[in-house]
């Protein structure tokens, strides 16, 4: 779908803009002239393949950028937007991207630098196979640079969150008074991370939810004719695709679920997706919110009374401090970051992380959830379905793909640092200080799940043993001389001491058959 009206004139600049670059103050557009310049976008088939993206996350993608394009239209600007139903539309970015230089001979490409190193090298090959300079301009949605981070890196032996953290809020001015963080401590995690216990949630406020529009609508009829063999439901779709239902979701998670957010993100219940979390990540990542004014918001929200620090303090370490670090771990590292397997793990992705039907009552209600909206908190991921797969010892680069393939919110900046360095230690502790592994006891410590469940946290052995129990004492077991060195282990490491050799025999056959039980090839 291609606006005429710069058909016959010179077009000086064509602006790049992708499917998690949806700002009208992107850097991408400064100095903009509608007289002179136009915008391209693209849907292609290639974004939604190469991993096997449930519905949710294609629909997202598409419903905003079509609805982004309408808004860039309604300002009388040029758009020249390829659909993933046009005759001829070859299917890639670098592909269209070429077809769209070889019609309108633009002088010259410029974009926002982009969130996916396969994107970047993609369209930088595509321009310079046309010959066209392409300007990549830094993205202002963040607190801080790459070249910043990059900076702050140099020398160091470690590359830790907390640092970049404190430096990055001082700079930011962040729940600072007098160059000293407010309530005179950097961090209140000892105030958070409640359970909910026995008496569960209670009242939850609601969702925000969007019904969607014609537009909506109509892309979700493609994406279930175009990609019915793709995982997941769009029954319930309900997320925001403008930036006006953005704010709101901002402006209602500010106000009904922050105060709580502290005390409870670490929190999960059976049955319950939302809680007390903000479900602002994809729109964030799509650029319809950017980091400084939620995190602005949030801090207002402080100053005024109106949530507690530790709540506020919490929240903005996830956006201000960790967001900014994983982008930074990303951009620096990559592209052989993507490539790391430090504890070796090669068992396959089990089948059922595309469908949820697994006996473990808290990897099940994880998966289902994910499957139909989208979604699953953090703790979710890292400590329910990231921990399982962490201890069955899955080849990270299957569980980064599936991660990348079926959250809403996965940008591969963001996704895959997650993954592989936190989740699955496959960068050998460049992000975490050791590997998030535990046992079944935390799950029940968290959630009610284990009450609904076969199986007994407190159990290794047996047939009512814990699979996330067995296949810990087994991580364990296996990576015993590699984890003796990590000082954050030893005393995980000296508990294998009480493990006798029939024990540790038990373990390790009750951990290989549950994994030769579940290790089935995923489909794709």
């Amino acid at each position: 779908m291609t606006d005429a009206a710069t058909s016959s004139r010179p077009l000086r600049h064509l602006v790049l803009v992708l499917g998690d670059q949806l700002d009208q103050n992107a850097s991408a557009f400064d100095g903009f002239d509608p007289g002179q310049d136009a915008v391209w976008m693209a849907e292609v088939d290639q974004e939604s393949t190469h991993v096997w993206s449930a519905r949710q996350r294609i629909a997202l993608f598409l419903s905003a950028m079509r609805h982004f394009a309408a808004q860039l239209r309604g300002r009388g600007w040029t758009v020249h937007y390829a659909q993933l139903d046009d005759v001829g539309n070859c299917g890639t970015l670098a592909g269209e991207l070429q077809a769209a230089i070889d019609t309108l001979q633009p002088g010259a490409l410029v974009m926002t630098a982009p969130g996916d190193w396969r994107v970047l090298q993609a369209l930088r090959g595509a321009a310079q196979a046309a010959c066209k300079p392409l300007e990549i301009r830094d993205d202002g949605h963040f607190f801080s640079t790459v070249r910043e981070f990059a900076a702050h890196a140099q020398g160091r032996k470690q590359l830790r969150l907390e640092y970049w953290y404190r430096e990055l809020r001082t700079k930011a001015g962040i729940l600072m008074e007098d160059g000293k963080p407010v309530g005179g401590q950097w961090n209140f995690d000892a105030d958070n991370r409640e359970s909910f216990g026995a008496k569960g949630p209670g009242e939850l406020p609601p969702r925000s939810v969007f019904a969607p529009d014609a537009i909506t609508q109509q892309v979700i009829a493609l994406v279930n004719s175009r990609f019915s063999a793709h995982p997941g439901t769009l029954d319930a779709f309900g997320w925001p695709v403008t930036r006006a239902q953005a704010l709101v979701a901002l402006g209602a998670f500010i106000t009904e679920r922050l105060p709580q957010f502290g005390q409870y993100e670490d929190a999960m219940w059976q049955g319950e997706a939302w809680l007390y979390h903000s479900h602002l990540s994809s729109a964030m990542n799509l650029k319809l919110l950017s980091a400084r004014e939620v995190v602005e918001a949030a801090e207002a929200a402080y100053r005024a009374g109106q949530a507690p620090l530790a709540a506020v303090e919490g929240f903005v370490r996830q956006i201000l401090g960790w967001r900014e670090y994983v982008r930074g771990i990303y951009w620096t590292q990559m592209p052989g970051y993507a490539e790391r397997n430090a504890l070796d793990a090669q068992a396959p992705l089990p089948a059922f992380y595309w469908t949820g039907d697994t006996d473990l009552a808290c990897l099940r209600d994880a998966l289902q959830q994910t499957l139909q909206h989208g979604y699953a908190h953090h703790i979710q991921r890292l400590m329910v379905i990231g921990l399982y797969a962490l201890l069955l010892g899955v080849k990270p680069q299957e569980v980064h793909g599936w991660y990348l393939s079926v959250y809403v919110d996965a940008v591969e900046w963001v996704e895959l640092p997650n993954t592989l360095g936190m989740s699955q230690f496959a960068d050998g502790g460049m992000m975490a200080s050791k590997p998030y592994a535990a046992t079944g006891k935390y799950i029940q410590r968290m959630s009610n799940h284990c009450k609904g469940c076969r199986f007994d946290p407190a159990q290794s052995t047996g047939h009512e043993a814990c699979p996330y129990t067995t296949l810990y004492w087994d991580f364990l077991l296996r990576h015993e001389t590699w984890l003796a060195k990590n000082p954050r282990m030893a005393l995980q490491v000296k508990n294998l001491a009480r493990l006798d050799p029939e024990k540790r025999a038990l373990i390790t056959e009750q951990a290989q058959a549950h994994r030769d039980r579940v290790t089935v090839k995923a489909p794709v």
